[in-house]
This record gives C-alpha cells, sequence and structure tokens, in this order.
C-alpha cells in the first residue's frame, strides 16, 4: 500500500530528496543521468506536475528546463508567477528512453514519492501538464479534452489539467485554452 511506504518518508524535501535520490525500483534508475526530484518553493500553494523529466532535464537534474520549460515560465509570469513561487515536479523522478510514456510498473514505484512531496507541500492545487501527466495521476485514458475545466481531487488536493508546455511549441491554437485555465488558476488559487 502507498499509505505504509510514504509513512518511512522524512517531512523535508530536502532529506526526502536525499533518501530516494538514489532509487533503483525500477529499470529507469539504471539508464537515467540525474534523479529530477523537483525544485521550487516548498510551501507553494501550486504544484505543477508533468509526466517525467525530458533529455534535457535528465542531464540537468531539473525538471522544465527546455524550451518547454522557458515557456512554462513565460506562461507564469502572465499570471504574476516565477519558479519560486511554485513548485514543479514531474510523476516519474528518472527519464524513460527515447522519452517514451511512462509504463504502469514505474508508476507504481515513483507515485508515492510523488504524494510525499505533495504531503509535504500541502498545495492548493495541482496542475497537470498534459494529457500523459493527467492520465497518470488519475488512472484514466480521457481526453485532456474531456480532462479540462473540471476539477479533480487527488492525495485530497485539487488537481486541474492543462495543455503541456511542449503541446504549445506544436500547435500555438491551444494557447487561448492554456490562458484560460491560467486565469482560472489567478483567480482561484492565488
Amino acid at each position: 500500500h502507498v499509505a505504509d511506504k510514504i509513512s518511512k518518508f522524512p517531512n523535508d524535501l530536502n532529506v526526502f530528496n536525499q533518501s530516494i535520490c538514489s532509487c533503483q525500483k525500477c529499470p529507469l534508475g539504471r539508464t537515467r543521468q540525474n534523479f529530477v526530484f523537483g525544485t521550487g518553493n516548498s510551501n507553494a500553494n501550486i504544484v505543477f506536475v508533468g509526466e517525467a523529466p525530458g533529455k534535457n532535464e535528465d542531464i540537468a537534474g531539473k525538471p522544465f528546463v527546455g524550451r518547454g520549460g522557458k515557456l512554462l515560465d513565460k506562461i507564469l509570469s502572465s499570471i504574476n508567477l516565477k519558479r519560486d513561487d511554485i513548485y514543479i515536479c514531474n510523476v516519474l523522478k528518472c527519464r524513460p528512453p527515447e522519452n517514451r510514456d511512462p509504463l504502469p510498473s514505474e508508476v507504481q514505484e515513483c507515485e508515492p514519492y510523488l504524494i510525499h512531496q505533495l504531503q509535504i507541500i500541502k498545495p492548493r492545487l495541482i496542475v497537470a501538464l498534459g494529457r500523459i501527466s493527467a492520465c497518470t495521476i488519475l488512472n484514466t485514458k480521457e481526453s485532456l479534452k474531456n480532462l479540462r475545466n473540471r476539477i479533480f481531487n487527488y492525495a485530497g488536493i485539487d488537481l486541474l489539467v492543462t495543455y503541456h508546455p511542449a503541446a504549445l511549441l506544436r500547435n500555438p491554437n491551444f494557447k487561448k485554452f492554456v490562458w484560460e485555465d491560467f486565469q482560472f488558476i489567478r483567480d482561484k488559487y492565488m
């Protein structure tokens, strides 16, 4: 059970990171360059969650550092937020080879880490960035279109789903939907 695993974890983010950063519970531990725990404000009201680190994140050891991360920074600034105001992490802490989607077995091993991070931070809102992140967290196969504009509950915390910044780079038409989502975040959770 997830609760049994979590009860043994330290209640400080830095100590928790140190205690799990050499994790080898799934094969990704052997192929990663860096464990990507998460960064930001440990008392954030809002936690952004992606599905897994990509190539740039694996190299840097930090989430959302590539082009998508730079776009996320711009989106945050549009509602007067900086990275220091929020916390950002991924469901998986290690990069899947070739950026493939997380496997259920990998999620099973890594999800207790995410839940414990959320329990330490105690945010008012989780924002799932992208369909894969949302489907992984919510254990669903629904389309992103169907998941948007709804508030879910995850680990006792409100969860909102929006497009991944990388999707906006591929399809600028999604920007208006993300702007709607971020206005909602600003008005209801800040």
